[in-house]
């Protein structure tokens, strides 16, 4: 079933498992994704960014997808998400095209105008019945047209921000970064259990791909109910299509070559949605 965000992350926060939302371009992208949370019964976020949308020629088609996957597997809840929008039109885009959900990254402004904008966000996800995210503090690494520098976030400025907007959830900085670690990542469990412990909200960790397992849990037991997930999947895909080609006996035909990227997809969603579930909580 389609629905809105907000509802699945409140219900993780509380009970202590985090949501995968996941990167998805294709049709059989969206599928090793959505199969697989309902094989294990757990709700799933597909998300796209400027990159997707544009691979998949617009929003309408990343929602038509979706709805595809609504009647393969009903009974799996999904949220269908806009990640990393930096302009106010690209959110009533996805809104109109009908996403449940969206994110305003406006953390390259001052901290009074990224309130501004994710302020009117905000108001347009509600007319929708949608769920809104938007990011306080800055992750290294590129994420769509989107480089920044690792600038992590305040604890007070969070609750602030999170009083003036209203935002659904926060997407905060603590030393993750997007796409795939050139060192190994320093990430600061005890900034998120400051800003866990002044917001009610449930939080977001962007940059999950490559991120240690140990520090994932971690940080999922301190607030932590959404992980994004983008670059390991597009590898896992990658990796496979290549390799499969060079085993003995191939032949170039759909199910040799692409299902073989869709089962390696599979095989890593499964993976992190365990890993998301510290507490082995039975859905």
């Amino acid at each position: 079933m389609l629905v809105s965000m907000k509802d699945i992350l409140n219900e993780a926060r509380q009970k202590g498992y985090a949501v995968g939302a996941f990167e998805f371009w294709s049709y059989d992208s969206a599928r090793c994704i959505v199969s697989t949370a309902n094989k294990l019964k757990m709700p799933v976020i597909l998300q796209i960014g400027h990159f997707e949308r544009d691979y998949m020629d617009g929003y309408k088609n990343a929602y038509n997808i979706t709805k595809m996957m609504e009647k393969l597997f009903p009974e799996t809840n999904v949220a269908l998400h806009l990640d990393h929008a930096t302009e106010y039109s690209e959110v009533e885009a996805a809104l109109e095209a009908g996403f449940t959900s969206v994110m305003i990254d406006a953390s390259a402004l001052s901290f009074e105008d990224n309130i501004t904008l994710t302020k009117k966000v905000v108001a347009l996800a509600k007319k929708y019945n949608a769920s809104s995210e938007a990011e306080l503090g800055t992750l290294a690494g590129t994420e769509g047209d989107i480089t920044g520098l690792d600038s992590q976030t305040d604890p007070e400025q969070a609750k602030e921000f999170i009083e003036r907007t209203e935002i659904d959830c926060l997407a905060v900085a603590i030393g993750t970064a997007h796409g795939f670690y050139t060192k190994e990542p320093e990430i600061n469990i005890e900034r998120l259990k400051e800003i866990a412990q002044k917001v009610s909200i449930p939080l977001v960790l962007h940059g999950g791909s490559g991120t240690p397992s140990d520090k994932i849990q971690e940080s999922i037991k301190n607030g932590i109910s959404k992980v994004n997930i983008c670059t390991e999947l597009i590898a896992a895909f990658g990796k496979r299509l290549i390799s499969t080609q060079n085993e003995p006996n191939f032949k170039y035909n759909v199910y040799e070559l692409f299902r073989e990227g869709m089962l390696s997809g599979e095989q890593l969603v499964e993976e992190k949605l365990k890993l998301f579930n510290p507490k082995n909580i039975k859905f």
